[in-house]
């Protein structure tokens, strides 16, 4: 049974079994995305229940997300309750707290209950290619482009897409990337491990499909254990890493005793 939910901010999410579908509904200003939507997001995240092992997050009409909406730099729409004109004007403590709020569902997608998914065609601009690094993995159309458009704009990104970005490429290549704002195209983007399949646009949901089936084959507990571990490997000693290993490997003898420990 298909649950189908569309937010007035722009964001449709269709849950079908273990998989849910959030999908960024603006196709008339190629998904450019604002604080409405974060915060829909949030609550369709929030919303989920333990059954779902997937999170697939693509764009409507073609596009992923050409970033920001930028009417809200437009210094005419000031009084507007979302402009970032209004929110450059407050203390610095509360433009971070304000940051702070748009940053969640961004970082929502690194939950270890799911697995998230970023299927990329047309565009992935500056908060839309961070969107997509926050995900866990990342599938995009031969056609597709990426570009963190952040410094072009005389800003920096801020979206939880720093670290993602320099763990996928280094700091060198993420340096350059963010620094010329350039257009980094799909092919690209596979051979440096900013994405994990790049497939001609009329193969994408075959590839998506295949995809998701082969994260929901195993044992969920496995899975969400393993994305954990995984997880926190870069930031744990050996040593400490080893005995997260073995204490998560006890959990899941447990599990599959059907007892408790």
């Amino acid at each position: 049974m298909a649950d189908d939910s569309a937010d007035p901010t722009g964001i449709t999410l269709r849950v079908e079994g273990a998989v849910a579908t959030i999908t960024l509904d603006r196709p008339e200003v190629r998904n450019a995305q604002h604080p409405g939507m974060w915060a829909a997001m949030v609550e369709a995240l929030e919303s989920l229940d333990g059954d779902v092992r997937v999170v697939v997050v693509r764009g409507a009409g073609g596009t992923f997300s050409a970033g920001l909406d930028l009417s809200l730099l437009d210094p005419g729409r000031a009084d507007h309750p979302d402009s970032l004109i209004a929110t450059a004007m407050k203390s610095d403590q509360e433009i971070i707290d304000t940051i702070g709020t748009y940053q969640l569902p961004f970082a929502m997608l690194a939950d270890p209950r799911f697995v998230s998914v970023a299927v990329v065609e047309g565009h992935a601009i500056g908060a839309g290619f961070q969107l997509a690094l926050c995900c866990d993995l990342r599938i995009a159309s031969d056609d597709a482009q990426f570009c963190m458009k952040e410094p072009a704009l005389g800003l920096v990104p801020d979206l939880v897409g720093t670290k993602p970005l320099v763990e996928a490429v280094g700091y060198a290549r993420a340096l350059e990337i963010c620094a010329t704002a350039r257009m980094v195209p799909a092919v690209e983007a596979g051979e440096i491990g900013i994405v994990q399949a790049v497939v001609p646009a009329d193969q994408l949901d075959e590839t998506v499909s295949r995809t998701v089936a082969g994260l929901t084959a195993h044992a969920a507990g496995a899975v969400r254990a393993t994305k954990a571990l995984l997880q926190q490997a870069p930031h744990r000693t050996l040593d400490e890493q080893r005995l997260a290993e073995r204490t998560a490997q006890a959990a899941r003898f447990r599990d599959l005793l059907g007892q408790k420990g």
